[in-house]
Parts: C-alpha cells; sequence; structure tokens
C-alpha cells in the first residue's frame, strides 16, 4: 500500500509485542510474590479503576472523536496546533475534576466496582490503593491524546513504546520493594502514577521535537470544541456501555476469592495477540480511513479496510486456535511459581480458552468500528454496544450460579461475537469503502484452513508431550515453534499468504 498502512501496523505491533513480552515479566514476578490473595485482587481493581475510566475517556469517546477531526485540520491545513492545544486543555481541566470527586468517593468506586469485596479484607485494601492509583488516569489520558496527534502524522513509535516504559518501571519498583522490605501492595499502588508520568513525558517529548507544543492553559469552549463535543459525547455514552461490560466480569468475579486474580492473568496472555494485532489495526487505520474518506477515495478506503482484515485475521486466528489448544502449558509455564499453585493454573486456563474463542471478534472490533468514527457517527456503535452489554450481563448473571467465575468470560465472548455482527451488518450501506476486495475474499478461507490444521498438530503434540511428561518451559517452547512452523507452511502451501506478499510488505 502506498500509504505505507502496513509499515505502520508493523511499527505498532512490534513495539505493542515488546510491551506485552515486558507485561509478562511484570505479571510472572507479581503473581510469584502476591499470588491470587486479597493485596493481588484489592491491586487488580485498583489498576483497573483508572484504566478502565481512561479507555472511557481518552481511548475511547475522545480520541475517537478527536483524531477523524485532527487528520481533516491537518490534511487540509486548518491549524491543527491550535485545536489540538485547546483539546489538550480541555480533557486535562476534565479529569482534573474528574479525579478530585473520584478521590472522595473512591468506597463508591469499589464497590461499584467488585461488590463482592464488602466485609473482607480486600475492600479496605482496594479503596486505599486505589486513591493512590487513581491520578494515573489523567496523566494516561493527556499522553494517549498526544500519542492520537504523532499516529495523525504517521508517527507511531513513541506512543507504542510507552507501555514498555510503564512495565519495566513496574518490574523496578518491585525489585526494589523487595530488596527494601517494603509493602509490594502499596509499592505497586504509588507506582502507577509515577509510571503514568514517564509515559507523558515519552510523548510529550516525541511531539515536541517535531514541532507539536501542548502547554496547559485555560480550556476555551470554541466553536471547533463544540464541534468534537458533539462527536464524543454519544462515544462517551458507547464507552460507558463498553466498561459497564467490563464491571459485569468483575462483579461476577468479585464473588469468589482469586478470580479476578484468574482473569486478570488469562487476559495477560489472549491481549497478547489482541494487542499486538488489534491496538497496531485499529491506531493505524482510523487517521488512514479518516483520510481517504475526506478525499472521497472511496477505493482506496476500501483496500485499507481490506488489507487491516487480512493482516488481522492472519496472526489472530491461528493464535486464537493455538491458545484454546496449549492454553495449560501457557499458563503453567509463565505463571505456576511461587503463591501461584497448580489449582491456580487450572482455572486461569479455563477462562482463557474461552476468551480465546472471543479472540477474533475482539479483533474484528477494532477494525469495523473506524468504519463509523471516520465519517464521525459515534451514535451507531452506541447503540450496538448497548446491545452488547445487555447481552454480557444476562450471560454473565444467569450463568454464575451454575458455573461460577467462568461466567464472567463466557458472557465477554458471547457479547464480543453479538457487536461484531451488529457493526458488520450496520455498513451495509456505507458503499464500496466498507466492503472485502477480491483478494481479501479469496484468502480468508485459506486463512481458516491453515489455522485449522495448525490447531490440529498442537492437539497431537500437547498430548504426546504430557505422555513424555516434558519440562514445561521445553514443551511450551515446542509447541509453539511448531505451531508456528506448520500454519507459515500450510499458509504457503494454500497460498493464504506467499513470498512476494512478505517483500512486499517489508518493503512497505
Amino acid at each position: 500500500m502506498k500509504t505505507g498502512l502496513v509499515r505502520g501496523f508493523l511499527a505498532v505491533g512490534s513495539w505493542t509485542f515488546l510491551s506485552r513480552l515486558t507485561g509478562f515479566v511484570r505479571d510472572m514476578l507479581m503473581f510469584a510474590w502476591l499470588g491470587t490473595g486479597p493485596v493481588m485482587d484489592a491491586f487488580q481493581v485498583a489498576l483497573s479503576l483508572p484504566n478502565m475510566f481512561r479507555r472511557f475517556f481518552a481511548e475511547g469517546a475522545f480520541n475517537t472523536a478527536f483524531v477523524p477531526l485532527f487528520s481533516k485540520k491537518l490534511e487540509g491545513g486548518d491549524d491543527p496546533q491550535a485545536f489540538a492545544r485547546d483539546a489538550f486543555s480541555g480533557l486535562g481541566f476534565v479529569l482534573i475534576l474528574f479525579c478530585a470527586v473520584a478521590l472522595i468517593a473512591m468506597p463508591l468506586l469499589v464497590v461499584a466496582m467488585a461488590a463482592g469485596f464488602i466485609g473482607d479484607e480486600r475492600f479496605a485494601l482496594a479503596v486505599q490503593y486505589s486513591r493512590i492509583t487513581f491520578p494515573y488516569i489523567l496523566l494516561i489520558s493527556l499522553a494517549s491524546m498526544i500519542g492520537g496527534v504523532l499516529n495523525a502524522n504517521g508517527r507511531f513509535t513513541a506512543a507504542a513504546a510507552a507501555p514498555v516504559l510503564l512495565n519495566l518501571l513496574f518490574v523496578v519498583a518491585m525489585l526494589l520493594g523487595r530488596w527494601q522490605g517494603w509493602d509490594l501492595g502499596l509499592t505497586l499502588a504509588w507506582a502507577t502514577p509515577i509510571t503514568g508520568l514517564a509515559q507523558l513525558g515519552l510523548v510529550w517529548w516525541d511531539a515536541h521535537r517535531t514541532g507539536w507544543s501542548f502547554r496547559p492553559t485555560m480550556p476555551r469552549l470554541t466553536p471547533d470544541m463544540r464541534r468534537l463535543l458533539t462527536i464524543a459525547l454519544p462515544a462517551v455514552f458507547a464507552g460507558g456501555v463498553v466498561q459497564v461490560n467490563l464491571l459485569v466480569g468483575r462483579q461476577v468475579a468479585s464473588q469468589f476469592e482469586g478470580a479476578i486474580s484468574w482473569l486478570s492473568a488469562s487476559d495477560r496472555l489472549y491481549q497478547l495477540p489482541l494487542g499486538v494485532v488489534g491496538a497496531a489495526v485499529a491506531v493505524v487505520l482510523l487517521p488512514e480511513l479518516s483520510r481517504r474518506l475526506r478525499a472521497g477515495d472511496e477505493a482506496g478506503g476500501q483496500q485499507a479496510l481490506s488489507r487491516a482484515t487480512e493482516f488481522g485475521l492472519f496472526l489472530t486466528l491461528p493464535a486464537a486456535f493455538a491458545i484454546a489448544v496449549i492454553a495449560g502449558p501457557m499458563v503453567s509455564t509463565l505463571f505456576e511459581r511461587g503463591r501461584f499453585d497448580a489449582f491456580d493454573t487450572l482455572q486461569t486456563s479455563r477462562a482463557l480458552v474461552v476468551y480465546a474463542l472471543g479472540l477474533p471478534a475482539f479483533v474484528m472490533q477494532k477494525i469495523l468500528q473506524p468504519l463509523y468514527f471516520a465519517r464521525e457517527d459515534t451514535r451507531t456503535p452506541f447503540r450496538f454496544a448497548l446491545i452488547s452489554m445487555l447481552v454480557n450481563a444476562v450471560v454473565a448473571f444467569g450463568l454464575m450460579p451454575f458455573i461460577g467465575f467462568l461466567a464472567a468470560a463466557i458472557g465477554t465472548t458471547v457479547a464480543s461475537w453479538f457487536m461484531v455482527v451488529q457493526l458488520w451488518w450496520g455498513t451495509r450501506d456505507m458503499g464500496q469503502a466498507t466492503r472485502w476486495d477480491a483478494r481479501l475474499r479469496r484468502v480468508a478461507p485459506r486463512i481458516v484452513l491453515s489455522s485449522a490444521v495448525m490447531a490440529g498438530v498442537l492437539w497431537v503434540l500437547n498430548g504426546w508431550t504430557d505422555r513424555v511428561g516434558m519440562a514445561r518451559l521445553p514443551e511450551l517452547a515446542l509447541l509453539v515453534l511448531a505451531g508456528a512452523g506448520v500454519y507459515f507452511l500450510i499458509s504457503f502451501a494454500v497460498r493464504a499468504i506467499t513470498l512476494a506478499d512478505l517483500r512486499r510488505n517489508v518493503r512497505r
């Protein structure tokens, strides 16, 4: 693609992959030293609260409205610097007020997140930790907004590298805490806002060195900001619906001691391919589609969407198949040590299988939603998200009495597929840019076939390694390498990908 879309995917994906790897190191230490007990459950809630509202304010409502408008101003030379500066000040002002209210009302927020904590030590710990971690939302939301400016300018590295910095700082904090004998729960809580400062500093520096200036000023309600608010408000509600889905899962999990940690560990594993592929596609595709549609280039929009879908399917489907087959060896190798025991491995791997079944849906949502956001339509995804929220709540709470904490994972997966169906159905009247091109229609079934064959080979190998009693790390390494090798061999054999594709994508 002439626009370098694949190069953008690879840049973001590579840094996101490194972020996930450093995240594994972080989580391995956390689970080994804290286990799945009260302190770990409380910290997971304290970390989830600012991250939940961060997706609600920054990566959800704000950036989905801001990026298309900023991309159009950038393309048309309509003073994008002033618009970005006003958006930065406005977002900061709102979040400072929100943080002040949240710190006062923190016990209520913890109840909303994990009512099952009431009456035991997890509740007091969660409130204490959350009051320390919550200002992170201000720092990371401003960092995300600056990242949107950089992405619209074709600069992806700094924003994609920021989470790597977060994970490394967490690891340093834990090592320092163990060395000094500090309370690890409090150490992790205080490390959270420090990582936010570091991430904001990284993207601010990259923006500053390329000519984009961001300094706090009094917010102004200009016509452009009114337009931004008009588009963002429906996305705020849509983001709220998505976060209610997360709350449903947390509420179900909080009823079972250790379940929040099991779901968090499984979430970390399936987020590796989701973050590498889904986040890369979403970050690069939205500004690309916005530019194409502004120029009236329907064919270019179709090509961008089709290549994004092809890229997503090619990497996501085999990952979903593989995770479902080798969930047990993955969890035991990465997490089963210290205070994380065999029972924790079993429960985490059960949740991971369910999440793996929804992995393609999670990625397809990130591919389909920019079709609406690029057209400044945030109302339609809101309606779809509302329906998916109801599906999630009915499934999760309905199944909880029968299958326990696993109902939370099942509800999330079912609701995600329901959301994909709605998003796809809603694109029927959007024109050529929303249609798969001939190449994608030809390649997609071949990707499914290659993934299914690979899963069969992994299933056989997994049974064999269990019988011979292979050690955990060599077993997982063998399964991963064999699965990747089989998948690429079958993909070449059925022409799901060719050497010409690889060479062309590397050049781009």
